[in-house]
């Protein structure tokens, strides 16, 4: 069995965001003969003591990695999460090795679903990926997503809340031909993302685009996140997105997701002074939103982009959404705790992953082009319940349309 490089148990480590004293402990290296835990591992990660076979595969969990990788001749570059679309990145240090597990591991389920798309399938690149610039402008970016995609502000508005209305704009985007995944966690609700740190992160692949949407965020912010890594596709721009919009490139995609949310002159129906009381305007912001399925922040948003809000109030009120949102997610959780049961795992599952990669894998299977395990990678579940996660699933999705 090749030796293991101590650089790379001390890489696997901090690039997992974990201290010596937190590693040791997850790891189960306690104290022996005088020696603490965190001691004992700084020994191994010193190149004084050789990392037995059960530690290092108990590494490989905790600190989401391979195992292959710890055999590795040095720690590897940084993983290609395309542009980081984040312009604040002292405000997430703390989730970053959060952020790089789940880029990592999207990109090896879509690296899946493109080589059978291409070998098995013959697929051909679609043309809206890559196929405008931010030089083409918000309103000729924003019109070319509406006509491919078949996207009706009317008919959104119509299903009457939204989540609905958010599962209507994935189904559309499904059909022509992109992969949307909701995923706020790697498996379990210790290793939450926050929203700072991802929002939403688009591989702009011309054969088998994927978008992700943090689903620790609210619903009503769903359609938004959506419509964003949309127009990140349309620009060919692969990345992250965070919470924040000051770069160039985010500004311009929220701006496309805005404006078909909340097309220009409607904001006239709102009158607030840039002077008034932030109370009286969070209240009137609150009910012109929820009439029209989007966020509060939004509308802020949009209030501050046409000079109605300074930036000060602007970042106040979005920050008492914020507040007012997280409070209410908090107080709905533990309502949940006291009541039997809950919504079934393979139904929260099936929504997490979409009727496009489900209806991919369910199709490929049968064909005997995908192995349970390997479907099992792309899904995100154990070998043994592939079946079931597939056999209750609506797989109608109609893609290259």
């Amino acid at each position: 069995m090749p030796s293991v490089n101590p650089t790379i148990l001390k890489w696997a480590r901090e690039s997992a965001g974990l201290s010596l004293e937190e590693a040791a402990g997850k790891v189960g290296i306690r104290g022996a003969r005088g020696i603490s835990g965190e001691d004992r591992l700084l020994a191994l990660e010193s190149d004084e003591g050789e990392v037995s076979r059960p530690v290092l595969l108990k590494m490989a969990k905790v600190y989401r990695r391979p195992l292959v990788s710890f055999y590795l001749d040095k720690p590897p570059v940084r993983g290609d999460r395309g542009e980081d679309f984040r312009t604040l990145p002292d405000q997430h240090t703390a989730g970053e090795p959060l952020v790089d597990a789940l880029v990592r591991d999207i990109r090896a389920r879509q690296t899946m679903v493109r080589a059978v798309l291409v070998e098995e399938e013959e697929a051909q690149p679609l043309a809206f990926v890559g196929s405008m610039s931010r030089n083409d402008g918000v309103g000729a970016v924003l019109d070319s997503i509406r006509r491919t995609l078949g996207l009706d502000l009317a008919a959104f508005r119509a299903q009457g809340s939204a989540e609905a209305g958010f599962s209507m704009l994935r189904r559309q985007v499904e059909m022509a031909g992109v992969y949307v995944l909701l995923i706020g966690n790697l498996g379990s609700h210790h290793s939450a993302i926050d929203v700072d740190a991802f929002r939403g992160f688009a591989l702009a692949d011309p054969i088998a685009p994927f978008v992700v949407i943090n689903d620790q965020d609210a619903k009503t912010a769903w359609s938004f996140t959506l419509l964003h890594e949309v127009a990140h596709l349309w620009i060919g721009a692969t990345g992250v997105s965070g919470g924040h919009i000051e770069g160039a490139t985010e500004q311009f995609c929220n701006d496309v997701a805005s404006k078909f949310l909340l097309p220009e002159g409607e904001l006239d129906q709102l009158r607030v002074r840039i002077d008034g009381d932030e109370a009286a305007i969070a209240r009137l912001i609150t009910e012109f939103a929820n009439e029209r399925l989007v966020s509060r922040s939004l509308v802020a948003y949009r209030l501050f982009r046409a000079g109605a809000l300074d930036q000060t109030a602007w970042r106040n009120l979005t920050e008492t959404f914020k507040g007012e949102w997280l409070r209410n997610r908090a107080a709905q959780r533990e309502r949940a705790r006291g009541q039997d049961g809950g919504p079934n795992y393979y139904i929260v599952r099936r929504h997490r992953l979409g009727p496009a990669l489900l209806s991919f894998v369910a199709r490929n299977m049968s064909e005997g082009v995908l192995t349970p395990t390997r479907a099992s990678k792309l899904l995100g579940v154990k070998p043994r319940s592939v079946h079931t996660l597939l056999s209750g699933a609506s797989l109608s999705i109609e893609q290259g349309a």
